[in-house]
């Protein structure tokens, strides 16, 4: 049996309409179910586990840590985010012109906490250097309203958040250094340097 051939070309094939095998229809068909079955049982886009673990916030809440250090990072994150994320960014990278990033920082990661605890409790007002780069600007004094134990969840929350692993901080530690200061001014880079560490 031959091809059939163009009339007007003799010779030459034409394309006849065919109809695609409906084996093939059902196979393709069967193959994705068996996927999309073996997709969500190997996945978590439809687990609950995943996506409705939690109901509420307070049900959230009931899993934080309650005493210990985890206690301390847990507080200090969240105080953190309300009082110092706004200017210093949640990723703790800051914000160009406004506050310098605490990631990083080598005011952050320095061994002792003295000059650390020192910002918060009496500001800063003019010039500064974070890592290699001069910032010029004016912080309130914003940890002196804070208790000395969520002060000091947030000096150990930064201090092992965002790449930094300097160690914790705590509530004793800053209220020793607030007793210390006798008169609460803002101070600048090359006052704060002159401190012991």
């Amino acid at each position: 049996m031959s091809a059939p051939t163009n009339s007007l070309t003799p010779g030459e094939p034409i394309a006849t309409p065919s109809t695609v095998p409906m084996w093939i229809i059902v196979a393709t068909l069967v193959m994705l179910f068996i996927g999309g079955i073996y997709f969500d049982h190997h996945s978590g886009w439809f687990n609950p586990q995943v996506y409705a673990s939690f109901n509420s916030a307070e049900q959230l809440d009931a899993y934080q840590p309650t005493s210990g250090a985890g206690e301390l990072l847990a507080k200090g994150k969240k105080t953190y985010e309300m009082v110092c994320g706004t200017c210093h960014a949640p990723d703790g990278k800051g914000k160009p012109g406004q506050a310098p990033p605490l990631a990083g920082s080598e005011w952050v990661n320095s061994k002792g906490i003295n000059r650390l605890t020192h910002i918060p409790l009496m500001g800063v007002a003019g010039a500064l250097k974070v890592e290699g780069q001069d910032w010029n600007l004016n912080m309130a004094a914003m940890g002196a309203a804070l208790p000395d134990e969520d002060l000091a969840g947030v000096l150990t929350y930064i201090r092992s958040s965002w790449g930094n692993k300097a160690g914790a901080v705590t509530a004793d530690e800053v209220k020793k250094i607030r007793a210390d200061i006798k008169s609460p001014q803002p101070m600048n880079g090359d006052q704060m340097m002159q401190m012991p560490e």
